[in-house]
């Protein structure tokens, strides 16, 4: 595949933050590069905004290399594909679990930015976007499997501000609190009450709110590079506090 625009390659874009980040970049000018497992999502968003879908797992090293060889040129890349499985103590750890959020968030996000990265250094002014987690930044009971990877997911992206220094990569972390998307739905193994409590009493962000933010980033001139942005709701304060209204009658 190869654009006369600039390229946005988006990870995890079936649904949620990547969902509504590849809607806001093409409405910005790009040519999105849609990438998801969930064929029958991608090919309806990449339809709705003039894009391109291709169906792959970031955890398949041969389809990310296979995602790699059709893309003429990449713009923006925004690591997305990720996500939490399980709350357990780490007595109970269901290694599993455990190890498909590494699996995901860490070595997707890794397979993904080496096989993209010529492109994005060709490019003249790449970006490089990872939407991490404030678990990159913080710790929770329960939450060792998820905070750990996003934490190691973290540093991968901070370690690449260094190395990449000197060339025309801009790298941008962002790192969310409480999305109300599928990521709680999927964390419980599609218990709907369950992830609905996450959200019960705040009102949480929403992948609109995240994806703007992204669209901020990747329209900022070449020389400016916002290195980390943390995005919380009102409702949520730093080690897990949250305001919770009662629910109104």
């Amino acid at each position: 595949m190869s654009s006369a625009k600039r390229v946005a390659v988006v990870t995890g874009a079936s649904a949620g933050i990547g969902e509504a980040t590849a809607r806001a970049l093409a409405a910005q000018g790009f040519h999105v590069v849609a990438v998801a497992r969930r064929a029958d999502r991608i090919n309806a968003l990449a339809a709705d905004i003039g894009g391109t879908a291709v169906v792959a797992d970031v955890t398949d090293g041969s389809a990310v290399d296979e995602l790699a060889s059709r893309l003429g040129r990449v713009d923006v890349l925004v690591n997305n594909a990720g996500g939490a499985k399980g709350l357990a103590p780490v007595a109970d750890a269901d290694l599993e679990h455990w190890r498909w959020m590494w699996e995901t968030n860490v070595l997707g996000t890794l397979r993904v930015t080496r096989a993209l990265l010529p492109k994005l250094i060709d490019s003249g002014d790449g970006l490089i976007v990872t939407v991490t987690s404030i678990a990159a930044l913080e710790t929770y009971d329960n939450g060792a499997g998820y905070t750990s990877a996003k934490h190691a997911q973290g540093a991968l992206h901070r370690t690449l501000r260094g190395e990449l220094l000197g060339k025309p990569v801009r790298l941008t972390e962002i790192a969310p609190g409480a999305v109300e998307t599928e990521f709680s739905l999927v964390r419980f193994d599609g218990d709907k009450e369950r992830a609905d409590a996450v959200y019960q009493g705040i009102t949480p962000l929403t992948a609109q709110d995240v994806a703007e933010v992204i669209g901020f980033v990747a329209s900022r001139p070449s020389h400016v590079d916002l290195d980390q942005i943390v995005i919380r709701p009102r409702d949520q304060a730093p080690g897990s506090r949250f305001n919770r209204r009662a629910p109104q009658d």
